[in-house]
């Protein structure tokens, strides 16, 4: 049976329809990985995984990344439960634009996500396609940027004085760790080349990013605002709406996402799995 892909229209993202990750070979992870690379976002429907088998789906598309401040679920290390119950009061978890972990000195590949419970309503991720931002860029701001390292930190999430930090709400569902390791700072070109497909991308927004090297505090706040505002534009997003038993896995070289709400009343599970840094592939 072949592969039935189908673009999304928007920006970036692709529904792969034919396939059982369960049982791929490697032409059909290789197939899968083309795909990845060119929509960015992939989403298979109708995948009926167990925790085993999405660590072993993920493992076909790189090593497993490292998960800081996540406590993983009960018997798989490498699984943390992205969850929201019914009647939690607690702040929408990863509601603001980010490309996760890119504080690491090697930001994880990608992100694997799959749906165990999804609410009637609400609850979609958007992403945001950042060499699609880059390549429409004004020069006059891209300028501004070119040859410009931002400072990454987690400090903002998860230091003890963070968003999830000590005064994080009692009822939160998800097994989040705190920690001072996220004060740690690290050092990443505002514009990267990507490994595998070499195309020009920026990396990353001020979710992660803190500030800009050689750059006074306040000169560089006012430019991440600017480039934050261009990247998020909304020809450049790709709003996913979730359905049951779907697997997503999306590139964090060059792509942002976010949560969005709208399913107060309803509980959200997702089980998630980080692409780690292939080593393989050289350094950016």
């Amino acid at each position: 049976m072949t592969i039935e892909i189908t673009p999304s229209g928007e920006a970036c993202g692709a529904t792969v329809r034919n396939v059982d990750l369960r049982e791929i070979s490697d032409s059909t992870v290789a197939e899968i990985r083309a795909a990845w690379l060119d929509h960015k976002v992939l989403a298979f429907p109708d995948q009926a995984l167990t925790d085993d088998d999405l660590e072993r789906v993920t493992l076909h598309f790189g090593p497993f990344g490292h998960d800081p401040f996540f406590a993983p679920i009960d018997g798989h290390s490498h699984i943390a439960a992205i969850e929201r119950r019914a009647d939690e009061m607690s702040s929408l978890f990863a509601e603001n634009w980010h490309s996760d972990w890119s504080f690491q000195e090697y930001p994880p590949d990608g992100t694997c996500l799959y749906s165990k419970v999804v609410p009637p309503i609400g609850g979609d991720t958007l992403y945001v396609n950042q060499e699609a931002a880059l390549a429409a860029m004004p020069a006059e701001l891209r300028s501004r940027i070119e040859g410009k390292s931002a400072v990454h930190s987690a400090r903002g999430g998860y230091a003890p004085d963070g968003a999830y930090g000590a005064d994080d709400a009692d009822d939160r569902s998800m097994r989040i760790r705190p920690s001072a390791e996220a004060y740690a700072t690290q050092m990443h070109p505002l514009i990267r080349t990507h490994r595998e497909t070499g195309a020009e991308t920026l990396f990353s927004v001020l979710g992660y990013i803190i500030g800009i090297d050689g750059m006074d505090d306040d000169e560089a706040r006012a430019l991440l605002g600017e480039v934050y505002a261009w990247e998020t534009r909304d020809e450049f997003q790709y709003r996913h709406r979730w359905e049951p038993d779907m697997l997503v896995m999306w590139d964090n070289r060059c792509v942002l996402h976010r949560a969005t709400g709208g399913y107060d009343g309803h509980h959200r599970l997702l089980h998630r799995t980080t692409i780690g840094y292939n080593a393989e592939m050289g350094v950016t």
